[in-house]
């Protein structure tokens, strides 16, 4: 009985709110992933050419980065507004501001990922007959993907956050239950979508990091070879990993 009354009360912890509006939050936390997935994707595509431009022609590297910094600094409530006469009250208002606003992590680490590839590696694909279109895509974005996609999880992750400010159009997804949640005082509400967001981001991370892992499989035996020489050279400061 206390649990059925605990609507009533309006407490933090529900469960007959879990229980009543299942399909509700199954719809929102649906909505918010699609928005940050679609926005995240669209990004990649958006930031992988500006990368490539400003690698190209470096004295366009500096606007690029300029102006993907001065997107960032707008206030998301701004943001949204000056998109909204070219979008109206949709939810692709919600997923171009979300990519402008992925485009200055993006941008940064994808150009850095394609700096560091060592020249080394560049001339010998470019001796066994490499052109640019094969040298990109088998040997410099390969060896760039562990800072490509160190951004795609840092992108991810404030996506998921930054999807929520979406509720002031309805497109937010749990986001929009959370505001809903603090115009009625619903307590239930506002604490069961706020921990959902975070479980949200907090998944997104770990799966994007195991599929870092599973991509970049070299990486993690460099660093076992690096802490094996240095424990050999100082076995009392450096332990070997698990």
């Amino acid at each position: 009985m206390a649990e059925k009354n605990c609507l009533v009360t309006n407490d933090w912890v529900c469960g007959e709110y879990l229980r009543t509006r299942s399909q509700e939050l199954t719809d929102a936390t649906l909505q918010h992933v699609g928005i940050t997935v679609v926005s995240v994707v669209i990004g990649v595509a958006v930031a992988l050419p500006l990368a490539l431009l400003a690698r190209r022609w470096r004295f366009l590297a500096g606007p690029i980065l300029g102006v993907t910094t001065v997107l960032y600094s707008i206030p998301s409530l701004a943001m949204f507004s000056l998109l909204l006469p070219l979008f109206g009250l949709s939810a692709s208002l919600v997923v171009t501001g979300l990519v402008l606003y992925s485009l200055t992590v993006l941008v940064r680490n994808i150009l850095a990922g394609l700096q560091a590839v060592p020249d080394e590696a560049r001339d010998a694909a470019r001796g066994m007959g490499y052109g640019p279109a094969r040298l990109l895509w088998e040997v410099e974005l390969p060896l760039a993907l562990p800072a490509l996609l160190a951004g795609v999880r840092i992108t991810t992750v404030s996506t998921v956050a930054l999807t929520t400010v979406g509720a002031i159009v309805d497109y937010g997804g749990l986001g929009t239950l959370i505001l809903d949640g603090l115009d009625t005082t619903f307590k239930a509400q506002v604490l069961t979508a706020s921990v959902l967001c975070v479980l949200l981001a907090v998944t997104a991370d770990l799966l994007l990091l195991g599929l870092q892992r599973w991509l970049t499989p070299w990486t993690r035996a460099h660093r076992i070879r690096t802490s094996r020489a240095a424990r050999k050279a100082d076995p009392a400061k450096v332990a070997e990993p698990v």
